[in-house]
């Protein structure tokens, strides 16, 4: 094992190969930050320029590529409000707040640390856990996806913000949307246009949700303070706001990697999922949503901690974990690698190079990350009057080059317009972005078990995950109902 594992690293430690991560690392943190760019069509992209590669070489590109982008995804949702990826979704609650008050420096900053952490924990656990997680992700099928799904949609009471019956309102339009097109029989629901058969992108939703409603801000009301130039102010992110987010970083982590490794879940789910935990059990939990580093933490610890966690089932059963891992499966047949339990006792030597190269990248990721985070947060220096037009060039063109479709485009605008209405009447978008990206899977999962069980509800109460699950729903649940009743008293008091 020793001289296969010696042997491995002189693979990956050669010039070539770390030109090639860094590279890798580079282009995903710069596509990442492009609204509208996902690391989805970075690795499409950049699967033609591997064929001529060695094995181990191409596919260390695209892992590159592939964790750069979930990090660069947090640099536009930090400092303009736009986040690159979807999974960078949740980073928006709370480091747009921090950039606005002249903080978008150290908020930066934490995402890197925590992304490199939880990336880097991501990167162990698929090395020692790689065969129990595979098993354990085998167990959950339908009903177990079905309760995942409901007990995440509890997330909605932690992001809601100060008004509950707000957040389930837009909780509820996210489902609705989230019907729109063919279902799992091929029907179509709300397929007004052809276009719409086929539902509804979720990026197109996601960036004209968060960014467009700010242009819309600045041409109608004209805020003073929207005019000038945020200071960047202190951004040095100090050891003591580091250990106050430690827990929240290694619990994120290990929910990505968990998550992760379950084909479907995706780094989205994961990141809001640890933010509502974090949100629920630390001590500046009312600061949530206001510009607190501890939500940016357990958020990009999450979604980056899924990014080695995908590769778990990839490698073990030559299952991708979600859709960047299925581009790869390609890559992997291409260079006559098939993944499954005899990739491990034919190409042990390539999977032990991969485990290495991934853990150089991680220290690439930290290094890429610091010498840019000083020059993305000068953005922010940018008044907004002249920073704003140009976001809005920038997302059009980066939703039309995914699928050089108009409709996207459309439904880019015309959720600009959805959001900024929900702004005007203090509708929280978050619960209605969880909702719309979960709501699919929430109902696929739903019919699929009961056409297995041919209509028996007990088809979800036969497992000890979804009892768990459940359990912890309605845990949850309770814990809502008495914290909301608390508030409701404690607002009465006030007012006699």
């Amino acid at each position: 094992m020793w001289n296969e594992l010696l042997g491995a690293f002189a693979a990956v430690a050669t010039l070539p190969n770390f030109i090639v991560m860094a590279a890798g690392i580079w282009g995903g943190v710069i596509i990442g930050a492009i609204p509208g760019m996902t690391g989805t069509m970075a690795v499409t992209l950049a699967l033609p320029f591997t064929f001529y590669m060695p094995p181990v070489t191409s596919l260390l590109l695209l892992v590159a590529l592939y964790k750069g982008s979930t990090y660069g995804g947090s640099i536009s949702a930090i400092l303009i409000k736009t986040p690159g990826t979807a999974s960078a979704a949740c980073t928006v609650l709370d480091g747009y707040p921090l950039a606005r008050e002249g903080k978008g420096g150290k908020a930066l900053n934490m995402a890197l640390v925590s992304s490199c952490i939880g990336d880097f924990i991501s990167n162990i656990s698929l090395i020692f856990l790689a065969a129990p997680l595979a098993i354990f992700a085998l167990r959950v099928g339908p009903p177990e996806y079905f309760m995942l799904m409901a007990f995440s949609l509890t997330i909605v009471a932690s992001i809601s913000g100060r008004s509950l019956l707000l957040g389930i309102v837009a909780a509820c339009l996210g489902l609705l949307l989230a019907t729109v097109g063919e279902d799992m029989y091929g029907s179509f629901r709300f397929a007004m246009t052809e276009d719409m058969k086929s539902g509804l992108g979720v990026v197109p939703v996601l960036i004209g949700l968060f960014a467009l409603p700010e242009m819309l801000k600045l041409a109608v009301f004209r805020p003073e303070e929207n005019t000038q130039a945020m200071k960047l102010g202190d951004n040095r992110l100090t050891m003591k706001e580091f250990r106050g987010s430690l827990k929240s970083i290694i619990r994120g982590s290990f929910i990505g990697v968990i998550l992760g490794a379950i084909p479907g879940i995706g780094p989205s789910t994961a990141a809001f999922f640890s933010y509502s935990e974090a949100r629920r059990t630390s001590k500046n939990g009312d600061r949530f949503g206001e510009g607190e580093l501890e939500g940016i933490a357990a958020s990009e610890s999450a979604n980056n901690g899924c990014c080695g966690a995908t590769m778990i089932p990839l490698l073990a059963l030559g299952v991708p974990g979600d859709v960047i891992t299925g581009v790869m499966l390609g890559a992997f047949m291409i260079h006559g690698l098939t993944p499954g339990p005899l990739l491990f006792q034919n190409n042990i030597g390539e999977v032990y190079s991969l485990f290495i190269g991934m853990l150089f990248s991680s220290v690439f990721l930290f290094v890429a990350g610091k010498l840019t985070a000083s020059g993305f947060a000068k953005i922010s220096r940018i008044p907004q009057q002249l920073l704003l037009p140009c976001i809005v060039i920038l997302c059009v063109f980066g939703i039309y080059s995914v699928a050089s479709s108009p409709f996207d485009v459309a439904v880019l605008l015309v959720m600009g317009i959805v959001g900024f209405i929900m702004m005007v009447l203090n509708i929280p978008a978050a619960p209605f972005l969880i909702a719309f990206i979960l709501g699919p899977m929430f109902e696929d999962n739903m019919r699929r078990s009961l056409a297995i069980s041919r209509g028996d509800l007990g088809v979800f109460f036969q497992s000890w995950i979804s009892w768990g699950f459940f359990a912890l729903t309605i845990l949850f649940v309770a814990l809502t109902i008495r914290r909301e009743w608390q508030k409701w008293r404690s607002n009465v008091r006030a007012a006699n």
